[in-house]
């Protein structure tokens, strides 16, 4: 199967403002979700459920007004799951250039009507930066299993 990245693009709106007069984080995190799920449900031909947000990473605020730019792409896959690289960028319409200003990996897996688990299609890299973005997915899935070993006394 071929890997086409998913772009999502439009104009932050006065309705996705903070206090401080930015896109709010929890606005920018919406988004996240459904590029990485439209991303994910085209991968996998089926609906997917959200199983991990993790490391979301903000470099710098979005303004409002600004152009907003989502990609999405999977770097990894499991027997059910996938894992969805999203980078976020925005710029000013007058702008040519769009500048980073947050990263994530989102996790998804495939289900059927009855919400069980089903089998993904294998993704497979095929580029040097590929295989770079397929072993980042897996160093971060060690060290979620890690984490979640920390959180057990606690949940």
């Amino acid at each position: 199967m071929e890997n086409k990245p998913v772009t999502f693009q439009f104009i932050s709106e006065p309705t996705d403002v903070n206090f401080g007069g930015n896109v709010h984080g929890g606005s920018v995190m919406k988004w996240i979700d459904q590029v990485g799920y439209a991303c994910a449900s085209n991968w996998s031909g089926s609906y997917c459920v959200t199983v991990y947000v993790g490391g979301i990473r903000f470099y710098k605020p979005i303004k409002i007004g600004e152009i907003v730019k989502l990609e999405s792409k999977v770097i990894f896959t499991g027997n059910s799951s996938m894992h969805i690289s999203i980078d976020v960028f925005s710029r000013n319409v007058k702008e040519k250039k769009f500048e980073k200003r947050t990263h994530c990996i989102i996790v998804f897996v495939a289900v059927d009507e009855n919400g069980k688990s089903i089998e993904v299609p294998k993704w497979n890299p095929l580029t040097e930066k590929e295989i770079q973005m397929e072993q980042y997915a897996i160093k971060l899935k060690d060290l979620r299993k890690n984490i979640e070993d920390e959180m057990k006394p606690f949940l």
